[in-house]
């Protein structure tokens, strides 16, 4: 399910002829699915623990949105202690997340990326002469920055969306206008009425102020409808409601 999801960049290829491939899992993991900073706290730590069989190299970096943006050319105002760093099978390491204190929007929710790539150890011995597929894992999540001050709560916001259904010839998409403070992210989004059901299913997020059309796949009401929608929460858990169309 999308909700525990993470982007996983395969970033080496096999060195050497392999005849098959096996199926790989990052080894070192993120406790959760995204990070919530608060301005009134003084940093914020993510757990990262190697559940693998080797020892990890790991670096760790947040981005602004282009995920293909190196590492070393991103300024955020946040630091990450320690930036680079080796967890061995089985063990923990805590990063601490701080804002250097530059400003961010005061009157809305930012949100940047918190990436962790995992480079495996160079084979040794016999190891290093047999052909071997050796790769390297990246995990992206978000990473949101709330301000102090905003209006209601984060938990509110999806229930605040306002929706349309957008026609254009065959093409039909439902539109969410989003009034609050906070981003709001949704792994489903389903258009029901007159025994006819239309959903998006890809996961979705629309930011503070801002309006997102999301494609509908299936036969959409001719008239009216409900809306019914998963969105995510701060804790990477599904979050349901319904909403009527907007006229």
């Amino acid at each position: 399910m999308r909700l525990a999801s993470r982007l996983l960049t395969i970033t080496a290829l096999c060195i050497g002829h392999l005849t098959a491939a096996p199926q790989a899992y990052a080894s070192v993991v993120i406790a959760g699915t995204r990070v919530v900073y608060n301005q009134s706290d003084s940093e914020v730590t993510v757990k990262l623990t190697n559940n693998g069989k080797l020892p990890g190299l790991t670096k760790v970096w947040l981005d602004k949105g282009d995920p293909d943006a190196k590492p070393d050319s991103i300024d955020v105002p946040f630091t990450i202690t320690p930036p680079i760093m080796r967890i061995d099978p089985g063990k923990s390491q805590t990063l601490r997340i701080m804002s250097t204190g530059e400003a961010l929007p005061a009157d809305k929710e930012s949100i940047l990326y918190l990436n962790v790539l995992e480079v495996p150890p160079k084979p040794s011995g016999d190891d290093a002469s047999a052909n071997q597929l050796q790769l390297a894992f990246r995990t992206r999540i978000k990473f949101f920055f709330r301000p102090t001050g905003l209006k209601g709560q984060a938990s509110d916001a999806p229930g605040a969306v306002v929706w349309h259904i957008k026609r254009d010839g065959s093409t039909n998409a439902i539109e969410a206008s989003n009034s609050s403070q906070y981003h709001v992210s949704f792994d489903r989004i389903e258009l029901t009425g007159d025994g006819h059901t239309a959903a998006f299913d890809q996961g979705g997020m629309v930011g503070p102020g801002e309006s997102k059309s999301f494609p509908l796949k299936g036969e959409v009401p001719s008239s009216g409808g409900k809306v019914k929608y998963t969105a995510i929460n701060d804790y990477g858990g599904p979050q349901s409601g319904e909403a009527s169309l907007a006229p």
